[in-house]
């Protein structure tokens, strides 16, 4: 039988069979032993083959084979430095949630989610949430930070997940897709899914709770068909978006304002830092390219997987 897996909890999986019934799948032993240095080797949004086992209980599924991905996130793994572990694979559209305040997202953690949806392939949506609620002084921030995205090529949209505005927008972009929502905690996340469907709000708050006892540790996501023919990913618990399987050289190509630019520089493997005629580091004098994306690249090249936390514009 061929199925998606909607869920996981490290041991077993919840998978979706083409005639929409739900099965508990189990894998099978080879996949542990063949070097997956991923702590997950089944994520959710597989595509998965499994054969059907009858318990005494209950008929239980036997996952055989994992289909190539399209795409995929990935970060590194909380307890074990040297694994990684498979937020979701086959992502169609990312969204991420940004509030300026109460919790802050710092460009350098929008800037570490488009980089890794850029390097796996998959299209990047910013919302900017709870603009019902702030100053005009941050609404003249917000309009700043989404100009700034809107120029590289990002879609920004500015929402209130509260009172329901532009959601209609958000929901035309899912429509037919399999979106994955992430964002710190706090940012509204469970609060815009209610206002996408409101059916699914005891299991978004359920997920909530469960995640608000063991952040840390659990990274564990939801995959939730929706009643205007979409899937939606829900992954609670990302704080952060460790740059994985990105080579140095290849960083800037992830930025793409650089890479549109980087065919001008001198040098073929320029890094853009202390190089000569180095047209990224024009570009930046010229204020064609943001200088807050720049420290951001420089962080992510220094592999200073912390520093997303940090509000760069506080010397």
């Amino acid at each position: 039988m061929k199925g998606i897996v909607y869920k996981s909890t490290g041991s077993w999986y919840t998978v979706k069979a083409e005639d929409g019934k739900f099965y508990n799948c189990r894998i099978k032993g080879k996949f542990r032993i063949k070097g997956i240095k991923n702590t997950n080797p089944v994520a959710v949004g597989d595509y998965v083959e499994f054969d059907l086992e009858e318990n005494i209980d209950e008929v239980i599924g036997v996952i055989k084979h994992i289909e190539e991905r399209e795409n995929y996130i990935i970060r590194k793994s909380v307890n074990l430095s040297k694994q990684t572990h498979i937020i979701a694979a086959n992502i169609d559209v990312a969204f991420l949630l940004v509030t300026l305040n109460n919790p802050p997202t710092f460009t350098t953690f929008i800037d570490r989610f488009l980089v890794t949806a850029e390097a796996y392939g998959i299209q990047a949506v910013l919302l900017f949430n709870k603009v019902d609620a702030y100053s005009q002084e941050e609404k003249d921030e917000i309009l700043y930070l989404m100009a700034m995205y809107r120029e590289i090529g990002y879609t920004c949209i500015p929402i209130s997940a509260k009172s329901g505005k532009n959601i209609d927008k958000v929901k035309e972009l899912m429509i037919d897709n399999t979106s994955l929502f992430s964002g710190h905690s706090g940012v509204g996340k469970s609060t815009l899914i209610n206002q996408l469907e409101p059916s699914l709000a005891l299991k978004t708050s359920a997920i909530s709770e469960q995640h608000l006892q063991g952040q840390h540790t659990t990274t564990f996501a939801e995959m939730f068909d929706l009643s205007f023919n979409a899937r939606i990913i829900d992954t609670p618990g990302i704080k952060g978006f460790g740059i994985v399987e990105i080579e140095k050289e290849e960083l800037g190509d992830y930025f793409p304002e650089f890479f549109e630019r980087k065919s001008e520089c001198k040098f073929n493997n320029c890094l853009h830092i202390e190089e000569p005629k180095c047209a990224i580091k024009e570009a930046l004098d010229e204020d064609e390219i943001s200088w807050s994306r720049y420290k951001s690249y420089l962080q992510m090249l220094e592999g200073e997987d912390e520093h997303y936390r940090v509000d760069i514009y506080k010397e």
